[in-house]
C-alpha cells in the first residue's frame, strides 16, 4: 500500500508516477475520495461515541424515575453509533480496496514507458566471440551430459528439465559461491517455505495483474512462490524490528513459475521454465537509506557476474515494466552468444515501504512511535545462469572452460568435458 500521506499531500506525485507506468490515473482521484469518505465516517463514528459516553455518565447519575426514559434514549443512541461504526468500517474497507490498487509510486529518475524503454546504466566486458559455430546451452548440455530437457518433458511435461551430472553440480557450485558472497556481506541465510499463505503473497504485491503467472493450491489456499522473496518478506509480518544497521537475509529456494502467456517465447532450453533454484537477498533497511541499500545489492551482483567472467548490461527497468511493488528495478543482462543479445540473469528491487505497509512491518522512530521499514531484494544467483556459462565458455570441441572463481566449488575441476 502507498503512503496515505503521500496520497494526501502530494497526489500530483502518485498521478506522475502512474502515468509513466501506464497505469490508471484516474484510481488516484477516487482513492481521494475513498480517503475523504472514510475520515469522514471516522469522525462522525468518534463524535457520536462520545457522545454516547456522555450521555452514558449523564443516565447512571439520573435519579431513578428518571432513568426508565434515559435508557430508551441511550439504547437509541447506541443503535445510531452501530451504524456509524459500520459505515466507518465499511468506508475503510473501501478506501483499502482502492488505494491497495495504486501501484507503489515510482523513485525520482526512472525512465517512463514498457518493457522497450529502459536505460543503459553500464556495459561490462566484450560480448563472447569464437572462431568456430558456436552451439546453444542445450547443445552444450546434451553433450556434458548436463541438461536432460527430453525426460524433463517426459516427466512434467514442457517447460521442465533435468539438470544431470556435471549439470547438478555446476547449479550447486554457483549457489554455494553465492551464498558464500552473501555470508561474506553478513546475511543471514535461510531456506524457505515454498508454499505461503494468501495474505502473505498479497502483502508482497505478487497477487495484482500478473496473479495468472503464480500456482495456486485450492484445496490448502497456499501459493506457490515464484521467489524467495515472498516467504522473507513474510518472515517479520506483524513485527516490530530494529533495522537500524539493516537486516538482511539471503533465502536459497525452489521457485515455481506458470510462464502464463509466454508460448512461443523461450520454448528451447532452460531460460524460461516452471521450476528452477534460485538464491535471494532480502533487507530491511531503514527508508532513508534503501537507496543506498539498493545500489549495495547491485554491486554484490555484479560481483558474481564477474566472478562467472561474463560480459553484461546494467539496465534501469522503465516504470511500465515494474511489478507492483517495485519503485525501481536493475536488472543485470548477461550477453548469450547464440541469441547474439542481452538477456536477463538478474534483478534488484527497491519496494521503498510499500510491502512493509501491507505486512504491517515497523521499526520504532526516535520519538517512540512506529513507522514501516523499507524492504529490497535481489537476485545472487539462479539456474538461469548456466545457459550464460555453457555458451560464454564453450570450446570448439564442445567442452566448457570453468571460471576459476567457481573451480573451488567443483573440486578444482577446470574444464567440463563432452560424455558423449
Amino acid at each position: 500500500m502507498i503512503d496515505p500521506q503521500l496520497l494526501r499531500e502530494n497526489p500530483d506525485a502518485v498521478r506522475r508516477s502512474q502515468r509513466a507506468r501506464g497505469d490508471s490515473v484516474e484510481l488516484v482521484d477516487a482513492a481521494l475520495q475513498a480517503d475523504s469518505e472514510r475520515r469522514s465516517a471516522i469522525t462522525e463514528f468518534e463524535a457520536l461515541r462520545a457522545e454516547q459516553n456522555q450521555f452514558s455518565k449523564t443516565v447512571a447519575a439520573a435519579p431513578k424515575d428518571e432513568k426508565r426514559e434515559l435508557v430508551a434514549k441511550a439504547q437509541e443512541l447506541a443503535a445510531r453509533v452501530k451504524e456509524a461504526n459500520q459505515r466507518a468500517s465499511d468506508a475503510e474497507a473501501e478506501f483499502s480496496r482502492v488505494v491497495g490498487s495504486i501501484s507503489n509510486p515510482i523513485i525520482d529518475g526512472v525512465p517512463a514507458g514498457g518493457e522497450d524503454d529502459f536505460l543503459t546504466l553500464k556495459t561490462v566486458g566484450e560480448p563472447a566471440a569464437f572462431n568456430f559455430e558456436a552451439r546453444d546451452h542445450v547443445e552444450l548440455g546434451e553433450l556434458l551430459g548436463a541438461i536432460d530437457i527430453t525426460r524433463g518433458t517426459k516427466v512434467s511435461g514442457s517447460r521442465f528439465y533435468f539438470l544431470t551430472g556435471i549439470g547438478a553440480r555446476l547449479e550447486i557450485a554457483l549457489m554455494n559461491m553465492a551464498l558464500n558472497t552473501a555470508l561474506d556481506e553478513g546475511f543471514t541465510p535461510l531456506i524457505t517455505p515454498t508454499l505461503v499463505r494468501p495474505e502473505v503473497m498479497a502483502g508482497t504485491g505478487f497477487l495484482g495483474e500478473h496473479s495468472d503467472e503464480v500456482y495456486y493450491l485450492p484445496a490448502d489456499d497456499l501459493y506457490l512462490t515464484g521467489t524467495s522473496e515472498v516467504a522473507l518478506a513474510g518472515f517479520h509480518a506483524d513485527e516490530i524490528i530494529d533495522p537500524a544497521e539493516g537486516t538482511r537475509y539471503a533465502g536459497w529456494s525452489t521457485c515455481y513459475r506458470r510462464e502464463a502467456g509466454s508460448a512461443g517465447k523461450d520454448n528451447r532450453g532452460i531460460l524460461r521454465v516452471h521450476q528452477f533454484n534460485k538464491l535471494e537477498m532480502f533487507s530491511y533497511v531503514l527508508p532513508e537509506n534503501a537507496e543506498a541499500e539498493h545500489e549495495r545489492l547491485l554491486a554484490l551482483q555484479e560481483r558474481m557476474l564477474q566472478a562467472c567472467e561474463l560480459s553484461y548490461r546494467v539496465i534501469d527497468v522503465a516504470a511500465g515494466d515494474l511489478g507492483t511493488s517495485a519503485a525501481r528495478k536493475f536488472d543485470i543482462e548477461a550477453w548469450v552468444p547464440t541469441q547474439g543479445r542481452y538477456r536477463e540473469l538478474t534483478s534488484t528491487s527497491n519496494c521503498t515501504t510499500f510491502q512493509a505497509r501491507r505486512l504491517d512491518i515497523r521499526y520504532r522512530t526516535d520519538s517512540g512511535k512506529t513507522a514501516p521499514v523499507a524492504t529490497l531484494n535481489g537476485t545472487l544467483a539462479t539456474t538461469r545462469w548456466i545457459v550464460a556459462i555453457l555458451e560464454t565458455h564453450q570450446q570448439a570441441d564442445g567442452s566448457v572452460r570453468v571460471p576459476e572463481a567457481l573451480r573451488p566449488y567443483l573440486g578444482g575441476l577446470e574444464v567440463m568435458e563432452p560424455v558423449r
